[in-house]
């Protein structure tokens, strides 16, 4: 009896949790947008990628070469300018790069969480569709690319694209238009990070669904010969930037536009994916440490979803064989490269909550998937508090994560503890899934506005240049060795470097050069100095950044015994206007 009891209260919390959820687009997509689009305003870029992409798109703006993206005048080969170019009309509608370099990423998550949302619909139901749209917007790496101002959150919304254009036309209506802009957006995906053809992956299981469901209703009416015009439209797309980049450069007679060209054509895409020079991980990276942890809570729900997806392959449903196995065919392609980031197999996630939303309701039941969910959720928690408390009392052993990080994270922990402990009482009154959604919200909203602020200056050289201030005059000029972009981004000075990838040993060489009167400074880490050049008693201590101790040289310090031959480096300069 009391057994039943509970079974029954059970049901009914799934069913009226169900109910919340899905009930209208409009508090899925204003929860999104809240939970995206705070803080915007509130930081500076951070390093690593973010600095770099903010100097390039300012630079494009103020000095009117879009074309060929550059940092401090030097080009930067690394990625095509699409996504620099967002950020960059950003910026020139608003003149604020704390606002500009933030919306690309938030504007295209609000695109994937869309595109989710209608394909779903489209091959399931509404119902399945908000399911869908609020698994992707609680998913931790969705929430944290869509905040970021990395490439990734653009082109997981081409890529998100592609899929839904292939989707739809092969499943839903067979309008040629929506194969047709799956390879248009596949092509506007390479030219903003070279792996934007993905989704022509999704081929192969619609070809093996389409040779095994003989007999299954087909809406694609258009010949054979119509499929292979994709990857000529494809290429047509990426014509539209490659070709006057290509143009452009065999007439500037430029040995640094032939190198730009050399490197994004080639070195950035073939040698980066199959001879990767960083990032080198196991085959296995993503599988043990990158899904795991920033795919919760999708990474908890797959093996209660195991059974019900064997019988979809059994039972040939292509709305669930499409996208899963387009997800296990993209960590495959990427687990493949020797080069492995987190973020690289991002894209994957949109199509993974395609394959779990028409679960969802018989995930809800699972007594198993709710405890653990939930005893997670309590881990963190109360570690959080705990840990806010240890710090708060000085505990020697928790403290020296505040004197690593350099700032001191414990009313940030408390403040998101308690919060999520506060659900956990909620949840365990109405119904446990909901201690997920509290915590992920709390966690995220607290970042978002406390940790923003808490974080933004020492993830910042401003503190640098603050007392750099206090030392040189407003009419200086500072020379960066082996530098971060960060550094040109916030200088208050007129910035000189001597190439970014330039070995220290030259920088070393063109700045005693460049150094030929007192108004002339070198930033540099104090370990960098070559002593037998330099006065080490002639600097100027600035503090430490990004855990570095930086110092000032000025003129003074220049030895005169050096034996530093003249050096032929190009000197590059910016100044921000």
């Amino acid at each position: 009896m009391n057994s039943h009891s509970t079974n029954t209260s059970v049901y009914t919390n799934t069913n009226r949790f169900v109910e919340t959820l899905a009930t209208s687009f409009w508090p899925l997509f204003i929860a999104a947008f809240i939970l995206i689009f705070t803080g915007i305003g509130l930081r500076d870029p951070w390093p690593a990628d973010e600095p770099r992409f903010a100097l390039v798109a300012k630079e494009m703006v103020e000095t009117g070469q879009w074309f060929f993206p550059a940092r401090a005048q030097e080009l930067y080969p690394d990625k095509p300018p699409v996504f620099m170019w967002a950020i960059a009309i950003f910026y020139w509608l608003t003149g604020s790069v704390r606002i500009a370099f933030l919306m690309p990423s938030a504007l295209c998550g609000l695109l994937t969480l869309f595109l989710t949302y209608d394909i779903a619909k489209r091959l399931w139901s509404k119902k399945v569709a908000l399911m869908a749209g609020w698994l992707l917007l609680f998913s931790f790496q969705f929430v944290l690319q869509a905040k970021t101002a990395q490439i990734d959150a653009t082109v997981t919304a081409w890529i998100t694209l592609g899929c839904y254009g292939i989707l739809r036309y092969s499943l839903v209506d067979g309008k040629y238009r929506w194969y047709a802009l799956a390879w248009v957006f596949m092509g506007v995906g390479v030219i903003t990070k070279g792996v934007g053809f993905l989704p022509m992956l999704m081929l192969i299981p619609l070809l093996f669904y389409r040779y095994k469901a003989k007999t299954a209703n087909n809406v694609v009416a258009y010949p054979m010969w119509t499929w292979f015009a994709g990857p000529f439209i494809m290429l047509g797309t990426i014509a539209l930037w490659v070709v006057p980049m290509m143009v452009i450069v065999a007439q500037s007679d430029s040995a640094a536009f032939e190198l730009y060209r050399d490197n994004i054509l080639l070195k950035q895409t073939v040698t980066r994916y199959a001879d990767s020079w960083h990032h080198v991980k196991p085959a296995w990276y993503y599988v043990t440490s990158v899904i795991p942890v920033f795919w919760l809570p999708l990474s908890l729900m797959i093996p209660w979803l195991v059974k019900p997806w064997i019988a979809s392959f059994k039972a040939l449903d292509p709305r669930i064989i499409l996208p899963l196995t387009w997800v296990v065919l993209v960590i495959v392609f990427f687990s493949i490269s020797p080069g492995k980031r987190g973020v690289y197999i991002f894209p994957a996630l949109p199509m993974l909550v395609l394959a779990v939303a028409p679960y969802f309701e018989l995930l809800l039941k699972k007594a198993g998937l709710r405890r653990l969910l939930f005893g997670l959720v309590s881990l963190l928690s109360f570690g959080l508090i705990a840990f806010a408390v240890l710090g708060l009392m000085d505990v020697n052993a928790v403290s020296k994560l505040a004197d690593k990080i350099e700032i001191s994270p414990w009313y940030f922990f408390l403040c998101v503890g308690l919060i999520s402990t506060l659900g956990l009482i909620y949840a365990l009154v109405k119904n446990t899934w909901f201690a997920w959604p509290v915590f992920f919200t709390a966690l995220w909203m607290t970042y978002s506005t406390y940790g923003y602020v808490l974080r933004n200056e020492v993830s910042t050289p401003i503190s640098i240049y603050e007392n750099a201030q206090q030392y040189v005059s407003d009419d200086a000029e500072i020379a960066l060795l082996r530098f971060s972009e960060q550094f040109i981004l916030f200088s208050p000075y007129p910035v000189y470097h001597f190439g970014y990838h330039t070995p220290l040993e030259e920088q070393l060489k063109a700045a005693y050069q460049w150094q030929s009167n007192e108004r002339r400074y070198l930033l540099i880490e104090d370990e960098l100095i070559d002593p037998s050049c330099f006065d080490m008693a002639s600097v100027i201590d600035l503090g430490f950044a990004h855990r570095r101790h930086w110092i000032l040289l000025p003129q003074d310090a220049k030895k005169p015994t050096c034996e530093y031959p003249p050096s032929e480096l190009p000197v590059y300069f910016y100044e921000h206007k």
